[in-house]
């Protein structure tokens, strides 16, 4: 048996028939010769290594990750993201310093040679052999960019990345015969450029681009000589000549480099003395990548433009095949941010929530009639420390959302009244809607067994002077808890869900909505994005388009540019005309003179209205013109804070409702986003009067569904009881039932030990 050396490595005996062996086969490929599937070197043993004729005539050159640059729907910037940071870039931008310093210490045979350097092959083994080890390599340029490239394919496939960097025979062989395959289809000068754009050079920094931006803060043509040797010396091994945790070992590895080019007549001997007595003169530019480091404020946006990408099949067939397109790079993103409207949430949300308080806001903005999403913002920024949040309160759980979505109050009526109207009642209805009821039994569901109250559940008004008849305009107007629960209880639960599914209104988790009497007071949580998308329909009198964020794709690969497929936005009809032109009537009411006043706009037609939940747990305003749509969530994530003699924004408030704090985020929100834009009138309707009744304007029976009822799903149950509604300007606050504890994990990553929102 052959001795080993006490380490546990080859023999000096070894280590030369080792490297004999890759001389014998170097020569067999240059000379093109079919290696036997089992021969003298025992390449085929096992199925380590295919025969040489056998393995794929052609290596495809990889398409090298690179930044992904996230544009507003103006063109400018807003993040710059990439798995791996790299910017390519052509032979001509990069310093010729570099470009010798690299040859020099890599391969300093390399315009001499072919595929493989045979010279430099026999000069490792007489080296390897007296040393008793492998001190010296022998892989050339060519070879060492086939690996990147095999290393490059695989990505972040651990399994893969071992594949591609095994110390076999059998991945030597591939090696060598695409080498080959490189010099005759590239040339020196391609390979030189390929080589150094896809070589790591530590501080994740891949290419020479990023590398000088990373250590020296200017591009890769600006590199002077000592700054090219010390880039060149690190791709040996950037984890030990790492400059920025060792300088002194980088600068002793620097110098090596600049002697070698001293050796080869590259630069004379004064210049590499005068450049090793010069000190490293690092300018490091630390990474700036992903969402977290966007402008304007529209980190959650790009987190959404980011979750699109990965979840929508136009960009591949799986979540993995899109994730290995993303990860990729390369790509330019044009978005349907509208720097205006977003800078406009951005001011509205900073002045009425601080980031501190103890509960949040949320704000999204679209386009009617295109599905454009223009602006979306939270009080909390996006982050990881105190006060921050890496969730997007705006939308659903797939995208970065919550679990559930936030329960909505009375934004969810104007649902009901379409549906209503869509089947042929008249806003001219009335009912008694007395200060309490109990919910009718039975009411019809789809396709199923009838709801029943079987525990004689009750719903009320917001005071007890506040009892009909009403007719559906004053009942909107003042938000009457119990002219909703008998419209639903005589259309039926069906005709609502049905409008539902038109209006693509869905739970936060992504589940159609229960069909009981709690949701027409906004029971079950929905998003911001979800709810000013679907008032963007009554705007848009009565078609309803899916929401999008990605304008244009352009993928770079080499020196091509080429478009890729976007999601677009599909319109359908969800209601007609005049039922949309009655709703848009009914809520320009609610702001003119109703529980959303407080949120009106002096310069253009508006409509809207309230929700604020059980105990004032949340509170929102969702309103519109003709050509915006928008929505606002007050709230906490955790669905543990009751909005009652609280502090928000600096201001304290006693009572918190729909109309006196999202309602002037909203405003405000919109007003900016809106200056300089056309201000079109809505189409209405004529709807009589009713008889004026009640008092008080408040945000009146904005309540948060029941507990216990049947069929009320999650959020029903958490978040009980129909008789709290909001004491509006004065009015008293409803008599509340016990409430079962919060889930901890309503908000992805809440539960113990999640981070703080």
């Amino acid at each position: 048996m052959p001795k080993k050396r006490s380490g546990g490595g080859l023999s000096a005996t070894q280590s030369a028939a080792k490297f004999l062996g890759v001389s014998v086969l170097a020569g067999a490929v240059m000379a093109g010769i079919a290696l036997p599937a089992a021969g003298a070197l025992g390449l085929a043993a096992k199925g380590s290594v295919q025969g040489f004729d056998e393995i794929p005539a052609n290596l495809k050159s990889p398409q090298l990750s690179q930044r992904t640059t996230i544009l507003d729907s103006r063109g400018d910037q807003i993040a710059s993201v990439y798995s791996r940071d790299r910017t390519v870039v052509e032979l001509k931008d990069i310093s010729p310093y570099m470009q010798k310093s690299i040859v020099a210490i890599e391969d300093s045979r390399f315009y001499q040679h072919g595929a493989i350097d045979l010279k430099g092959v026999l000069r490792a083994l007489n080296k390897n052999a007296q040393s008793g080890g492998v001190a010296q390599g022998a892989s050339t340029l060519t070879q060492q960019l086939v690996k990147n490239y095999f290393i490059e394919e695989a990505g972040d496939d651990p399994t893969k990345v071992a594949q591609a960097t095994q110390q076999t025979l059998g991945r030597k062989v591939r090696e060598l015969k695409y080498a080959i395959q490189i010099e005759e289809k590239l040339g020196k000068k391609k390979i030189l450029e390929n080589y150094l754009n896809i070589t790591f050079f530590g501080e994740q920094a891949y290419g020479i681009e990023a590398a000088a931006q990373r250590y020296f803060s200017k591009h890769a043509k600006d590199l002077n000589l000592q700054e090219s040797a010390l880039l060149a010396g690190i791709v040996q091994s950037p984890s030990r000549y790492d400059p920025v945790n060792d300088e002194a070992e980088a600068t002793k590895r620097r110098n090596t480099v600049l002697q070698r080019m001293a050796e080869l007549g590259d630069i004379s001997q004064a210049e590499a003395d005068r450049a090793g007595q010069e000190p490293l003169g690092l300018r490091v530019s630390h990474p700036k990548n992903g969402c977290i480091t966007a402008t304007r404020d529209s980190a959650f946006f790009c987190k959404y433009v980011e979750n699109v990408f990965l979840t929508d099949p136009v960009f591949g067939k799986s979540r993995e095949e899109r994730a290995k397109v993303w990860n990729k790079g390369g790509l330019t993103i044009r978005t349907t941010l509208d720097p205006q409207a977003q800078k406009s949430v951005q001011d509205s949300l900073k002045e009425h929530v601080y980031k501190s308080d103890s509960v949040a806001a949320a704000t999204t903005l679209v386009q009617p009639g295109t599905g454009k999403v223009l602006a979306m913002g939270q009080s909390k920024p996006f982050g990881y420390a105190k006060d921050e949040t890496e969730y997007n309160f705006s939308v659903d759980r797939d995208l970065g959302g919550s679990n559930f979505g936030f329960p909505t109050g009375s934004t969810f009526k104007p649902f009901v009244a379409a549906a209503a109207i869509e089947g042929g009642k008249p806003p001219t209805q009335a009912y008694s809607a007395p200060y309490k009821m109990a919910y009718p039994s039975p009411v019809q569901r789809c396709g199923s067994t009838p709801y029943r109250n079987t525990e004689n559940e009750m719903a009320e008004n917001e005071n007890e002077s506040e009892k009909g008849p009403y007719r559906m305009k004053e009942a909107m107007a003042k938000s009457v808890n119990t002219y909703f629960v008998q419209l639903i209880s005589d259309i039926g639960l069906c005709p609502v869900a049905k409008m539902a599914d038109k209006l693509h209104v869905v739970q936060g988790d992504g589940s159609k909505l229960p069909q009981t009497p709690a949701i027409a007071l906004g029971a079950i949580g929905l998003s911001p994005l979800t709810m000013a998308n679907a008032y963007a329909t009554f705007a848009a009198r009565g078609m309803y388009c899916t929401p999008v964020a990605i304008e244009s794709i352009t993928e770079r690969s080499g020196d091509e540019e080429k478009s890729l497929p976007v999601p677009k936005s599909t319109c359908s009809r969800a209601m007609n005309q005049k039922t949309a032109d009655t709703v848009n009537t009914l809520l320009r009411d609610v702001i003119d003179s109703g529980t959303g006043q407080e949120a009106g706009l002096n310069d253009r037609d508006s409509a809207g209205k309230t929700g604020t939940t059980d105990e004032r747990k949340n509170a929102w305003f969702v309103g519109y013109t003709p050509n915006m749509s928008g929505a606002v969530w007050v709230g906490s994530a955790r669905q543990d804070v009751q909005m009652n003699n609280i502090t928000i924004g600096g201001t304290f408030h006693p009572l918190v409702f729909g109309g006196g704090v999202p309602g002037p985020i909203w405003r405000d929100a919109m007003s900016g986003a809106l200056v300089g834009k056309d201000a079109p009138d809505f189409n209405t309707v004529d709807i009589p009067d009713d008889e004026e009744k009640g008092d008080g304007r408040g945000d009146k029976g904005d309540d948060g569904g029941r507990q216990g009822t049947p069929g009320g799903g999650l959020i029903g149950g958490l978040f009980g009881g129909l008789t709290g509604g909001n004491g509006g300007n004065g009015g008293r606050p409803g008599a509340v039932k016990p409430k079962p504890k919060v889930p901890g994990n309503l908000v992805q990553g809440n539960a113990n030990g999640g981070r703080r929102n």
